[in-house]
């Protein structure tokens, strides 16, 4: 009954859904939409759509992408995915610098906080670092090819990010497991140091983020399949509170929408003054907020905010510069999905900052026409401004949201005829390849 089931789910493509993803300048400079293999950047210094261009000679995006990120110093944006490809920007021209092959497809990217170091991690949980050159330029070196670091032995790591201070990398995975590895100054020999492990979750980890109350203390923070959010300390491995998602949402949805495969949380994004987290969760249509309190070392419920019914966020970003909190919806790998149905949708929330926490004043969400540089960019990022056409194509989306997550990251359990059959399939693939 089980295999039934999957194999069900891989038929129908749900296996391969891949959610919609926003990321922001750090200083605010730009917003870039990833979408299916499309890369959509706005830049809101001067309120246009940008054109990328490549010049390394390498291919574009064929396949979904899975995992955007900009450098902490805004110079550098890496984008990765199913194509196997990884694709380095430099976000002044916005021109490829940089296009490495993975031997599997990539699950997740970060950008090393001095930008010599690009980082990714593969469908089998292996960590692969290529060096840059300075100011981001490539390096030109017979062996400039990546290299292994750490592995997370089989398991699709989820969630990947470098530390405030660069010291360490943290890798999160789907067998529920946080692990912070110390980043060496020579990272090409490997990162075999193991600072410490955060053990918590009883289901998968789909992300994590740090979060600083100074520059010399930080902490990280997790999302996970189980309906929690957690924070840590994660230079000594050690829980520090957690936040029952779950109870929240039970006061909130309908009952037959509060099974725990459906409340998996989806992303996280703390504000840039450490005093929120705002969270998106796999089956509402809002955002949840915490508070949090660092000195306390505490998490606590503070708000929801609730968006229109057709409307659940897959992607939070938020910069160190700008107050807004941006949300994106959105999908492709869907079934019978057409290429001009790749459309998402934006919803932004001002004032993602402390004040918020006491402050009841001035919109929750912004209107489209509050948005900044309005119609010019929903178009650039949404794809569309004809909203019954999003709201056809996104309708498909919302059903195949409630259980997505659960269905990519849940581990599969196959019989041994299953395994055997699957192992054929893949050999085949590579003998026509």
């Amino acid at each position: 009954m089980e295999d039934t089931a999957i194999e069900e789910a891989e038929v129908s493509g749900a296996a391969e859904f891949a959610p919609a993803l926003i990321a922001s300048h750090p200083h605010g400079n730009s917003v870039a939409v990833a979408i299916g293999p499309e890369l959509r950047v706005f830049d809101l210094k001067s309120g246009s759509p940008v054109s990328l261009s490549d010049d390394c000679g390498g291919r574009s995006h064929a396949d979904a992408i899975r995992a955007i990120c900009f450098g902490v110093s805004g110079a550098l944006f890496a984008s990765a995915g199913d194509d196997k490809l990884v694709k380095v920007w430099k976000t002044d021209s916005w021109r490829c610098i940089r296009t490495i092959t993975s031997e599997k497809r990539v699950s997740a990217v970060a950008i090393s906080n001095d930008d010599l170091y690009v980082t990714f991690a593969d469908k089998f949980g292996v960590v692969w670092l290529v060096t840059l050159g300075e100011d981001g330029a490539e390096q030109v070196s017979v062996d400039n090819k990546p290299v292994s670091i750490l592995g997370h032995y089989c398991s699709i790591i989820t969630s990947m990010k470098f530390s405030p201070d660069g010291r360490f990398i943290a890798t999160a995975d789907r067998d529920f497991k946080i692990r912070v590895t110390l980043f060496p100054k020579n990272p090409v020999k490997g990162a075999h140091e193991i600072q410490s492990f955060c053990l918590g979750h009883t289901d998968f980890v789909s992300c994590i983020a740090f979060t600083s109350m100074s520059e010399n203390q930080s902490f990280l923070i997790s999302g996970g399949g189980d309906s929690t959010v957690r924070l840590w300390d994660y230079i000594n491995g050690c829980l520090l509170d957690t936040c029952q998602v779950r109870d929240k949402m039970g006061e909130l949805l309908e009952q037959n929408e509060t099974d725990d495969s459906s409340l998996a949380v989806a992303d996280i994004c703390p504000s840039n003054d450490g005093k929120l987290v705002a969270v998106a969760i796999q089956s509402f249509n809002g955002v949840m907020l915490l508070a949090c309190d660092l000195v306390g070392k505490k998490l606590s419920f503070l708000k929801v905010i609730t968006m229109e019914k057709s409307y659940i966020p897959t992607s939070l970003a938020s910069s160190f510069s700008s107050e807004f909190l941006w949300t994106v919806m959105g999908a492709s790998n869907m079934p019978n999905q057409a290429s001009n149905q790749l459309l998402t949708r934006l919803r932004i929330i001002p004032r993602f900052q402390k004040d918020l926490i006491s402050s009841d004043n001035g919109p929750l969400i912004l209107e489209d026409s509050e948005v900044p540089h309005g119609e010019k960019l929903l178009l650039a990022l949404q794809g569309s401004l004809d909203i019954a056409k999003q709201e056809e194509v996104l309708a498909s989306v919302l059903s195949a949201l409630k259980v997505s997550m659960h269905k990519m990251l849940v581990k599969k359990h196959y019989s041994e005829e299953r395994r055997e059959q699957r192992k054929r399939g893949r050999n085949d693939k590579k003998i026509k390849n």
